[in-house]
């Protein structure tokens, strides 16, 4: 039977749609068979229902256009299904091409004042994408390990981060904070498709990934090819990344004796270890593995921290981990979290900017609907930890901020927010409090 066959009857007995009932066939084929290739997949890319699906995801991400200015408004306007037909067909008759790039560059939280560039696709292109990721997902997902979290159906960072407060309060003091250098645009093409190459054989689909590895990126009048990486801003790029970088996770999980426990989360990850010895260790091998990916660390990024009482600590996925003494057992120590100094300063960048004089002239109602959202969401990634302090520091900044716009749009001034802009102002303004939302995990292991 075929896959296509046994997704048919898949999505029959379970009452799924066509293209969830493929994946699951794919997963469940490469999980069964850890050495299968797969010849028949270039075909599953050009079908209605998967081209259809990618339609949706690339229209709910919105997006910019790409070279040929096209938006997602404009191809709706004009009509979706004609669009996707016609993707379709040019699929069929493998007659498509990828257009180039279009760069773009982004402020990097980082280093206020670098930019990270992007390589923006066009619509058509990220439809085209998003299907092979639709299609080809699920296979690695059946090789991917339990170290990887970073852009995986049902994991998140979260998960992480709680992998490694239990390895540290377990008594791990060392840990390996890496940082690759410039992963997305370094990674070895060759070295790239010959993992890829272990699950898939279908010889246009290869041909596909090729051909969007290679194009060139569009910017200052000049086309530039790449030689190697896989662009920043592509649908694809997280999936390749970790197929790539899976060549850690699987060396890592091979090894008779480990250095310590690996937590990734796409580029970023750390080593947990018990040693400083240890620790070097897991620096040298992973050094030699990322150079056969044509990968490297960052020398200045790239250090190993001390935990034990607090000695030291370190940021990973927007958090400062650091050891601190239990009030209630003095004498013992557990990894807490909060939001890292660059959290801080992101979040309060984005309350000044929504704050600003210029919005004066507007409601305060305004500003308030603005901030709402962007509070929750940072409210709500931050929430578990140890953040109530942090927490407290953004609300007195938020309230400072409303305040002084209310001071300039009244014309007044002194520091009313002591007198006049009080808590109870605060409150009927509708602004959300991030105080008291704090979800905290035990302090054990």
């Amino acid at each position: 039977m075929s896959a296509e066959q046994s997704a048919r009857s898949v999505s029959h007995a379970e009452g799924v749609d066509k293209v969830r009932a493929l994946q699951r066939v794919l997963y469940r084929s490469a999980k069964q068979d850890r050495n299968r290739r797969f010849h028949a997949l270039y075909d599953k890319v050009a079908r209605s229902d998967v081209l259809w699906r990618a339609w949706s995801d690339v229209r709910s991400n919105r997006g910019a256009p790409g070279v040929d200015g096209i938006t997602i408004d404009a191809i709706e306007e004009s009509g979706v299904r004609e669009f996707l037909d016609v993707l379709a067909a040019e699929l069929g008759a493998k007659t498509y091409r990828p257009a180039t790039l279009r760069r773009a560059h982004i402020p990097k939280a980082s280093q206020p004042g670098a930019t990270r560039p992007l390589g923006i696709p066009c619509v058509r292109d990220r439809v085209v994408m998003t299907a092979a990721k639709l299609v080809l997902e699920p296979i690695f997902e059946a090789d991917f390990l339990s170290v990887s979290f970073g852009f995986r159906p049902k994991r998140h960072a979260h998960m992480a981060l709680e992998a490694i407060r239990v390895q540290a309060n377990r008594g791990a003091e060392w840990v390996l904070d890496a940082d690759i250098a410039a992963c997305f645009d370094e990674i070895d093409h060759e070295a790239l498709m010959a993992q890829v190459a272990r699950r898939v054989w279908d010889r246009d689909l290869l041909k596909l990934l090729r051909a969007w590895l290679r194009v060139g990126v569009f910017e200052g009048g000049v086309v530039s090819k790449s030689e190697a990486g896989t662009p920043q801003g592509s649908p694809l790029s997280p999936l390749l990344a970790n197929i790539a970088l899976h060549v850690l996770d699987e060396e890592w999980g091979a090894m008779a004796r480990r250095p310590g426990v690996l937590v990734r989360y796409a580029d970023d990850f750390v080593v947990i270890c018990p040693t400083r010895e240890r620790a070097e260790q897991a620096r040298d091998q992973v050094i030699a593995i990322l150079g056969r990916l044509g990968l490297r660390l960052h020398p200045d990024k790239t250090r190993i921290v001390h935990l034990a009482r607090g000695a030291d600590g370190f940021d990973f996925l927007g958090f400062h981990h650091r050891m601190k003494e239990s009030p209630k057992q003095r004498g013992r120590y557990f990894l807490q979290k909060w939001p890292s100094r660059r959290a801080m300063a992101s979040i309060r960048a984005t309350v000044r900017d929504h704050t600003a004089r210029r919005y004066a002239s507007l409601p305060l109602e305004t500003a308030v609907e603005h901030l709402n959202p962007v509070l929750r969401g940072w409210g709500a990634y931050f929430r578990h930890g140890n953040s109530s302090r942090k927490f407290n520091a953004i609300d007195a900044y938020v309230a400072e901020r409303l305040a002084t716009l209310a001071s300039v749009k009244h014309g007044l001034s002194g520091r009313n927010w002591t007198t006049r802009f009080t808590y109870e102002w605060l409150t009927s303004l509708g602004i959300h409090r991030l105080a008291g939302t704090v979800r905290y995990w035990s302090a054990h292991a």
